[in-house]
């Protein structure tokens, strides 16, 4: 069972827990991280790209000219793909690229990422996030108080002044435990939870 120091926001050592093993303490699984993070990113991918067809662009209704006796080839349309200003032979059309990912595979592949962050010594727990000002530059000496300017920072319930004070600072990123993902774990050096965040993500993965 990993045993980890809490720490205040100043950087102080307040005291020790002890870390639900099969949460913190599991096997790293490489494989199920990079299917955690194929899945997210599929996920977040806009398939918005669009081309129009024969039947959707405008123009078009008559024919060009007749059928016999130009000496032109016979066209019935303007709005032919092999024509200029007509449609397109099979464009890219409005797609999902989702995945899916069953549930307990999307865990053990969170249990994997924390597990990984306590085992390089990269992980922090603090008492309570807290800032007399919702202000960036506090955050910041916040985070270096604690060695752990390059981190990911999640809030058991994440307030809205914090929020302001960590959003421009440009090596972290705050989260509210319910949004907790293996990409933005993976992304950050250091992690930062706080004790109500803790106990929340043990409760929720634990076996």
């Amino acid at each position: 069972m990993p045993t980890v120091d809490v720490y205040n926001m100043a950087g102080v050592k307040v005291r020790e827990i002890d870390l639900n093993d099969t949460v913190f303490g599991s096997e790293v699984k490489p494989y199920l991280l990079h299917e955690a993070v194929v899945w997210q990113q599929a996920n977040r991918r806009a398939g918005t790209a669009k081309t129009k067809t024969r039947s959707e662009v405008s123009g078009g209704g008559k024919k060009p000219w007749r059928q016999k006796g130009t000496g032109r080839a016979r066209a019935g349309t303007n709005r032919s793909p092999i024509w200029r200003g007509g449609g397109v032979i099979f464009g890219p059309n409005s797609r999902s690229y989702a995945k899916k990912l069953p549930k307990k595979v999307r865990a053990n592949a969170l249990r994997s990422a924390l597990s990984m962050k306590v085992g390089e010594n990269v992980f922090k727990v603090v008492d309570a996030i807290t800032l007399e000002q919702p202000r960036t530059k506090l955050f910041a000496q916040a985070l270096g108080a604690l060695g752990m300017e390059n981190s990911l920072v999640v809030m058991g319930s994440m307030s809205r002044d914090m929020g302001l004070a960590s959003r421009n600072h440009a090596k972290s990123k705050m989260l509210d435990v319910k949004g907790l993902n293996v990409y933005d774990i993976l992304k950050y050096k250091g992690l930062v939870m706080d004790l109500e965040a803790v106990e929340y993500i043990q409760e929720r993965l634990k076996q």
